[in-house]
C-alpha cells in the first residue's frame, strides 16, 4: 500500500492496513481537504467491494466504476500526485480496462519510481495486454523493492509461468510458499508450475496443501484433481472435479477436467459429451471446448482420450 501522508492520512493508512476500514474512513474524512484525503477515501472505497483483487474481476461493477470516475477526476486537478493514479489504474484493472490501466500506472510510475506497489499494479496491467517481457522487467523491479512480499512473488512467478521461463517461475513461487505457507494461492501456483516439470509427487503435495488451506476453492480442487489424473489415479481425481463442480457449477475448467477423465472409459463417454456441453454453454468460445468435443468424436471412433489441464 502506499503511503498517503502525515497525521489523520498516516492514521487512516495504519487502519487501512490493518483492514480496518471504518477506521480508515475516519481518519481519511478527518484529514484536511483536497486530494490525498479522497484518494484515501476511493481507497476505502475499492476495498469494500467484496471481489476478488484480479484482473477483470469487476467487470460492470457500478460502485468501481464510480470510483474510478472520482479518481479519473482527481488525477486531472492534482496531476503531480502518484497515488491517485495507482489507485485509478487498480479499479481499472478490476473493472477488465487493461489499457486504460496501464496508461494510469505507467504515469504512477513515473511518479513513484521507488514505489514497489506501482511497479507491481503495471506489471499486471502489462501481463492483461499481452505484453509478456515488460510485465516482467516491472515485476522484477517491484520484487527488487520489496522482496518480502509473497504477491510480489507470485505476480513474478504468473509473469515467468506465461514467457516460458518456468524455472524461474518455480523458484519465485517457492520463495512465495517460504514467505507464507499459510498462503493456499502460492501452494496452488507452485504445483500448477511444477506440473510443468512433470514433478508430479511434488505438485501433488503443494496442490493438496493449497485445498486443505482452502477447502471452498473450487480451482483448487479442479488443479488437484487435474494432477491427480497425471498421476493415473482417475477415481480420485474425478472425486476432485466433482467437489470443484459442487462448490462452483460455473467453472468451465471443472467440466472439461470432469469430461477428460470421463472419456477414458467407454461407460461414461455419454456423461463426458454432457460435461463439454455444460461447459460449452458456460463459455462457448472456448477453444478447449471445442477441442474436446472434436477429441471425443475420435475417441469414440478409435481415437486418443481428450485431455484438459489445470484450471486457469
Amino acid at each position: 500500500m502506499i503511503r498517503l501522508g502525515d497525521g489523520e492520512l498516516a492514521a487512516g493508512d495504519d487502519a487501512f492496513e490493518r483492514g480496518d476500514l471504518s477506521a480508515a474512513a475516519k481518519h481519511y474524512s478527518a484529514a484536511p481537504p483536497g486530494t490525498p484525503a479522497r484518494v484515501g477515501l476511493a481507497r476505502v472505497r475499492l476495498a469494500r467491494v467484496d471481489v476478488p483483487l484480479d484482473y477483470g474481476a469487476a467487470k460492470g461493477n457500478a460502485e468501481i466504476a464510480a470510483v474510478a470516475a472520482e479518481l479519473g477526476r482527481l488525477v486531472k486537478v492534482s496531476p503531480q500526485f502518484g497515488p491517485a493514479f495507482v489507485e485509478l489504474g487498480r479499479a481499472r484493472l478490476l473493472l477488465g480496462d487493461a489499457v486504460g490501466a496501464s496508461d494510469a500506472l505507467r504515469r504512477g510510475v513515473e511518479l513513484l519510481p521507488d514505489e514497489p506497489e506501482a511497479h507491481s499494479q503495471l506489471g499486471v496491467a502489462l501481463l492483461a495486454t499481452g505484453h509478456g517481457p515488460e510485465a516482467v522487467r516491472e515485476l522484477t523491479r517491484a520484487v527488487e523493492l520489496d522482496p518480502g512480499s509473497s504477491p510480489r512473488r507470485g505476480n513474478l512467478g504468473a509473469a515467468l509461468m506465461m514467457a516460458g521461463r518456468l524455472p524461474e517461475a518455480i523458484s519465485e513461487f517457492e520463495t512465495r510458499v517460504r514467505i507464507d505457507d499459510g498462503d493456499a494461492r502460492a501452494h496452488s501456483d507452485l504445483g500448477a508450475a511444477l506440473l510443468g516439470t512433470q514433478e508430479l509427487d511434488r505438485a501433488l503435495s503443494e496442490l493438496r496443501r493449497a485445498v486443505q488451506l482452502a477447502p471452498r476453492s473450487a480451482p483448487f480442487h479442479s488443479n488437484l484433481g487435474y494432477a491427480l489424473q497425471q498421476a493415473g489415479r482417475l477415481d480420485r481425481a474425478m472425486a476432485e472435479y466433482r467437489e470443484a463442480l459442487r462448490l462452483d457449477p460455473r467453472l468451465a475448467g471443472a467440466w472439461i477436467n470432469l469430461a477428460s477423465a470421463l472419456a477414458r472409459d467407454p461407460r461414461t463417454r455419454k456423461e463426458a459429451r454432457a460435461a463439454l456441453e455444460r461447459a460449452r454453454a458456460i463459455v462457448p468460445d472456448d477453444p478447449r471446448v471445442k477441442a474436446n468435443l472434436e477429441e471425443l468424436d475420435a475417441l469414440e471412433h478409435g481415437g486418443g482420450a481428450p485431455d484438459a489441464g489445470p484450471v486457469p
